[in-house]
């Protein structure tokens, strides 16, 4: 790795490591290095994707219009089979506060969707991530997990699981209203924050065209994870991000825009809580038995 990550700075950066600050990654792998030239760059190297160009534009064009976001350096270019990019290393300020507020992280999204460019300028960033996939291409229910070498289909149950999954795919098929480039994967733990305000944005592998309140509905589900003890907001977490969401766009929220948002944020704790039942991630399953019926009367299903 290390002969390699020096060929590809010094082809793509003008400039070879010096020194490494910090290596992590889960569906990437992350390096942040010092270079010779005294940069700091955060470089991240994932499996090729049709998506990861138009996002890595996505993510330049926000932060040409001033969003608090990385810029990108260079990339995406190859990396022997992968493909890297490098963005500018801006040292984290703080760790997420327990909970994080809904008013300005809600605020920072919406920010985020009116700076985005036109959605359909990026045909190559659909299909979604499969957490918020409900509308996938394949005949089956579930679509190809992310994170877990398996078919969920060929693993029926729970019942009630697979049942609100059928009911929020026909439920968001349906949908109508314009679709946005938003963050599909709105997490307190990547976002910077200063103190009780979050500051830069992170991931930007996760953004995804969807309808503006599925956007806002799979966010005010999830804002509250911080990747260890958090795994998504409680009911009334999730409705005071939705209202404080709301507040921050220029037109009202219909009845039918506030069940979208429901419906999309159900669909994430489901697919989550299907994946635990086969070894994937901990805490949804307990977490959606509790809320289920209340969250599925909300969603409209």
């Amino acid at each position: 790795m290390e002969g390699a990550l020096e060929r590809w700075c010094v082809t793509f950066l003008g400039s070879a490591p010096a020194s490494e600050l910090f290596r992590t990654g889960h569906l990437s792998e992350v390096v942040a290095v010092a270079l010779v030239d005294g940069r700091e760059v955060v470089i991240k190297i994932r499996a090729p994707s049709r998506r990861l160009a138009a996002s890595v534009q996505v993510q330049r064009h926000l932060h040409s219009r001033g969003y608090p976001c990385p810029d990108v350096l260079a990339g995406p270019e190859p990396f022997g089979e992968l493909m890297a990019t490098a963005e500018t290393y801006v040292p984290a300020r703080g760790t997420p506060p327990e909970p994080p507020p809904p008013e300005p992280t809600a605020q920072l999204l919406a920010a985020l969707v009116d700076s985005a460019p036109p959605a359909n300028e990026f045909p190559a960033l659909n299909p979604a991530p499969p957490w918020v996939g409900w509308d996938h291409s394949g005949k089956s229910l579930w679509p190809w997990p992310d994170d877990l070498d398996i078919d969920l289909n060929r693993h029926p149950g729970p019942d009630w699981i697979d049942d609100t999954a059928q009911r929020i795919r026909a439920r968001l098929a349906a949908e109508t209203s314009p679709a946005v480039i938003g963050h599909a994967d709105w997490e307190a733990h990547n976002l910077d924050w200063d103190g009780a305000t979050p500051v830069l944005v992170h991931d930007w592998d996760s953004v995804a065209i969807r309808a503006e309140a599925a956007i806002a509905g799979a966010a005010a589900t999830v804002y509250p994870s911080n990747g260890t003890t958090a795994v998504a907001a409680t009911i009334e977490q999730t409705a005071a991000f939705l209202d404080a969401y709301a507040r921050a766009r220029p037109s009202r929220w219909s009845s039918r825009a506030n069940e979208t948002a429901w419906c999309a944020g159900l669909w994430v704790l489901t697919y989550n809580a299907k994946k635990e039942t086969l070894g994937g991630g901990t805490g949804y399953l307990e977490h959606l038995g509790r809320e289920h019926a209340e969250r599925c009367s909300l969603a409209g299903i």
